[in-house]
C-alpha cells in the first residue's frame, strides 16, 4: 500500500511512502480492539473513592433511647446507616481497576486499528519538518494545510521534538506522540492519524 508523501505545505513532494500490509492491511480484529481500549481506559482509573461506614464514623456510642416504650424503631447508635450523619452501607472502597491484556493481543489490536484507519483513508503521511521554536500557529497552519484544523488528529513523530509538541499542546483535538507512545486508544480517539516519514519504519519494527 502505497501513501503520497506531503510537506507542511499540504503540497504533494513526488514521493510515495510504502506502508506494510503485516501492519496497515490486515483483517481487521475488532475483539482485540475492544479488550485494548478498555484496559487502557480501566488502567486510567484512580480507584481512590472511599466513603466511611459506621465504625469510621466520628460520634458517641451511647444508647440514643431507650429500648421500649418509644412508639418506635430500636435505636442503638447515633452512627446508624439510618440517621442523617450515619455511615454508608456498602460504600465505595479503594480498589485497583487496573486489567491484563497480553502482549500478543495488543500488538493485533494497534496493528487492526491502523487497518481500519488505512482502510477509511484516514492516514496522512507528512515529510519530517522542524520548528526553529515553539509556536502555535506555526503547528496550526501546518494543519491547516492538511484540513485538519478542529479535527481530532494524531501527529507520530519517529523521535521526540520539544518544539512540535510544545507547539501542538494548546490545541484542542490535536495530540504529537512518538511511535512508541501510540496505542489503540489514541488511534481509535483520532479522525485522522499524521505519521512523519521517520515514525513508519519504526512503527513497523514494533507491529511486525
Amino acid at each position: 500500500m502505497e501513501v503520497a508523501v506531503l510537506d507542511r505545505n499540504g503540497k504533494d513532494t513526488g514521493r510515495k511512502a510504502k506502508l506494510a500490509k503485516e501492519v496497515f492491511g490486515i483483517e481487521p480484529n475488532t475483539h482485540a480492539i475492544y479488550l485494548d481500549v478498555k484496559q487502557h481506559l480501566a488502567n486510567k482509573r484512580q480507584g481512590t473513592h472511599k466513603s466511611k461506614e459506621r465504625g469510621e464514623i466520628t460520634g458517641s456510642t451511647r444508647k440514643i433511647k431507650k429500648q421500649k416504650g418509644t412508639g418506635t424503631a430500636r435505636a442503638g447508635s447515633i452512627k446508624n446507616p439510618l440517621f442523617r450523619g450515619g455511615g454508608r452501607v456498602f460504600g465505595p472502597q479503594p480498589r485497583d481497576y487496573s486489567q491484563k491484556v497480553n502482549k500478543k493481543v495488543k500488538r493485533l489490536a494497534r496493528k487492526s486499528a491502523l487497518s481500519i484507519k488505512a482502510k477509511e483513508k484516514a492516514i496522512v503521511v507528512l515529510e519530517d519538518f522542524q520548528l526553529d521554536q515553539p509556536k502555535t500557529t506555526a503547528f496550526s497552519a501546518v494543519l491547516d494545510a492538511l484540513g485538519l484544523a478542529g479535527k481530532k488528529s494524531v501527529y507520530v513523530l519517529g523521535e521526540a521534538n520539544k518544539n512540535v509538541y510544545l507547539s501542538s499542546r494548546n490545541l484542542k483535538g490535536t495530540e504529537v506522540v512518538t511511535d512508541s507512545e501510540l496505542n489503540t486508544y489514541k488511534i481509535t480517539n483520532a479522525s485522522s492519524i499524521i505519521l512523519s516519514e521517520s515514525a513508519i519504519a519504526n512503527l513497523e519494527s514494533i507491529l511486525k
